[in-house]
């Protein structure tokens, strides 16, 4: 037998797996170290969501009435994506110019000072309206750290995978932000249930605080990587012409608009819905005007987007064998049509409504934006530009969709005196933008 795979060739790559498909051990570590890294990093951006809704408004914004300091709170949320698409030009610079290790190991350290500040802070009770101020300071640097966190983690996956298998190894990175999610609310579910004048008084501060753990952790394990083998070639090729690109930026935008104006697009309805349904519903679900239990809304936030996290490879497995581009459109398409019913359910008024709704966005439309989103990001760009366009893309929608969707998703409720149409209509609008630009992408020859 092994003469004949000897004298058979074909035969023997039949057999045996190419190694052109297998993850190198290198890519092992790069695929864990951006799992983790990225779980631990999105546990700590969320802990502001889930905090955003429940306790930063009497917290910070004491003085304000009621639906005031909820206005405020949400905008203090959206600062922090102010400072995001700054952070993934100049992160993703370094990503491009100087590696990807030194680029992601500069979003941990930044996020971890800054989730860490936030559980340190003096409230407005006791420093007056120095404390809203250095929130906001607090949100900009988090929000700077995660400009190129996920698209550093993406990238740094998909130029270590196979070229066949980037689907499933990206989706792996993206399926972890429903998990951080979980994570951060269930945190704040447990520290609820010691009650509001406890849970305000103290105990908000503890999800903050645990976040100094797993810093030190995330920071060991990506202290501890490689650069990635496609990034290095294209470096080299770049020194052998004496063509290295000394500024990625530029490049990007002269020579890759279009893929940047696709990738920004592309990603709305995934942006809108995410931050809809893990920071507004919180907020929507525990209003006077809906009732429901702030243990029972973490609850269902918590569950609801732990669906997600199983269902998101799933969909990378999809993106490679039918192509991210198509199962990036169903998810959009999904998206849109699922809008209404989502905010009707969220607005029932009970558990089982509101863990419906939070299980569909996470369960039907979340798993295939999240799980093609990596291929089809990374294969707009090439390598020596790659971070750079990804970063601007993903952390200017970042800032206009992701950041601003609870602050308008909150806006439009009010201004129908507690109705939701306006607010669905919204999300509608962002899907089916995302739906349209996916469909221009399959023009691009670059695009698979």
């Amino acid at each position: 037998m092994g003469a004949l795979m000897a004298s058979n060739p074909g035969l023997r790559a039949r057999e045996q797996p190419s190694e052109r498909e297998r993850l190198t051990p290198a890519g092992r570590r790069a695929v864990f170290a951006a799992v983790l890294g990225t779980i631990i990093e999105w546990y700590d951006y969320a802990l502001y969501g889930a905090a955003t809704g429940l306790v930063i408004a009497p917290l910070f914004f004491s003085e304000s009435v009621s639906s005031s300091a909820s206005m405020m709170a949400f905008a203090t949320f959206a600062v922090g994506f102010v400072a995001r698409p700054l952070g993934g030009v100049i992160v993703g610079h370094i990503g491009d110019r100087y590696g990807r290790r030194p680029a992601m190991m500069l979003t941990i350290v930044l996020m971890g000072i800054a989730t860490v500040g936030v559980g340190l802070l003096p409230t407005s009770a006791a420093i007056g309206a120095a404390a809203p101020l250095l929130l906001i300071v607090l949100r900009l640097l988090q929000g700077f750290g995660a400009g190129a966190e996920l698209a550093g983690a993406m990238t740094l996956v998909a130029e270590f995978a196979p070229p066949k298998r980037r689907g499933f190894y990206t989706s792996l990175v993206l399926s972890t932000p429903p998990a951080g999610i979980a994570l951060a609310t269930f945190a704040f579910f447990a520290v609820s249930s010691l009650g509001t004048e406890v849970l305000l008084g103290w105990a908000w501060r503890i999800p903050f605080l645990v976040s100094a753990v797993l810093f030190v952790l995330a920071l060991y394990i990506r202290n501890r990587l490689e650069e990635t083998p496609e990034y290095s070639r294209a470096i080299e090729k770049a020194a052998r012409e004496r063509s290295k690109t000394r500024l990625p930026l530029r490049e990007v935008l002269a020579r890759d608009w279009r893929q940047v104006l696709i990738g920004f697009f592309s990603i709305t309805g995934h942006n809108a819905m995410n931050y809809i349904l893990a920071v507004y519903a919180l907020s929507l679900m525990t209003s006077p005007l809906v009732g429901l239990a702030k243990a029972d809304a973490l609850l269902a936030v918590t569950l609801g987007s732990l669906v997600s996290v199983g269902l998101t490879p799933v969909a990378g497995m999809l993106s490679d064998r039918f192509g991210a581009p198509k199962v990036l459109l169903f998810g959009s398409v999904m998206g849109a049509m699922l809008a209404y019913p989502i905010f009707a359910l969220l607005s029932a008024g009970s558990f089982a409504a509101a863990f419906a709704a939070i299980a569909l966005g996470y369960g039907l439309v979340i798993p295939a934006t999240s799980g093609a989103q990596g291929a089809f990001l990374t294969n707009l760009f090439p390598p020596q530009r790659r971070l750079s366009g990804i970063g601007v893309a993903r952390e200017t929608n970042g800032a206009i969709i992701a950041g601003l969707s609870p602050l308008v998703a909150a806006a439009l409720v009010n201004a129908a005196d507690g109705e939701t149409y306006l607010a669905a209509g919204y999300l509608l609008a962002c899907c089916l933008a995302s739906a349209l630009a996916v469909l221009v992408s399959m023009r691009l020859p670059s695009n698979n």
